[in-house]
């Protein structure tokens, strides 16, 4: 069923938006997926905060060169039934939520992303940030990193003073 140039004009302009302040919109191929597997990733999508749409490539590339970061942007990678994950609060979510869904729906291949800044990236780099920690992970990972010195300090005064404790109680019982 065809869709009407307002219905078009409305999703373009809505698209844009979306993209304007997306920090990362991943693409992949979902040929054979059911509706109620693309239901179950959007559930999946939604508890991380990203958006997946499926929308026709000619509006995406329509509302792609709408958005400044976007104008130069290589749009030869959009072709074939396509979704996008589409995220503006972390970068490698989408990355993230589409490669755990395909672990277990192996139709779903990742096609390409854009950043944030307008920049394409290739199915493989999509691979590789879908392995990297998220955004909360990493500052946990700093913090801890941060703390460690304060830590062995603490935990060397400890047994130091466990250790005059000790002789002091030792010579005490004497």
């Amino acid at each position: 069923m065809a869709i009407t140039r307002d219905k078009k004009q409305t999703l373009v302009a809505e698209l844009r938006d979306v993209l304007s302040t997306a920090k990362m919109t991943v693409f992949a191929q979902y040929q054979g997926l059911s509706v109620a597997d693309i239901q179950e990733l959007r559930r999946a999508a939604r508890s991380a905060d990203v958006t997946i749409t499926v929308v026709k490539n000619r509006l995406v590339r329509v509302a792609l060169g709408s958005v400044d970061a976007y104008k130069n942007t290589d749009s030869a990678l959009l072709t074939g039934q396509l979704l996008y994950a589409i995220s503006s609060t972390d970068e490698v979510a989408p990355a993230q939520v589409l490669s755990t869904f395909a672990k277990t729906h192996p139709e779903l291949a990742f096609v390409g992303a854009f950043s944030g800044d307008g920049t394409l990236l290739s199915s493989s780099d999509v691979q590789a940030l879908a392995g990297l920690p998220n955004k909360n992970q990493l500052i946990a990972e700093v913090v801890a990193q941060l703390l460690s010195p304060v830590h062995d300090i603490t935990n060397a005064l400890s047994g130091n003073l466990h250790a005059l404790l000790d002789g002091v109680s030792a010579k005490a019982t004497n």
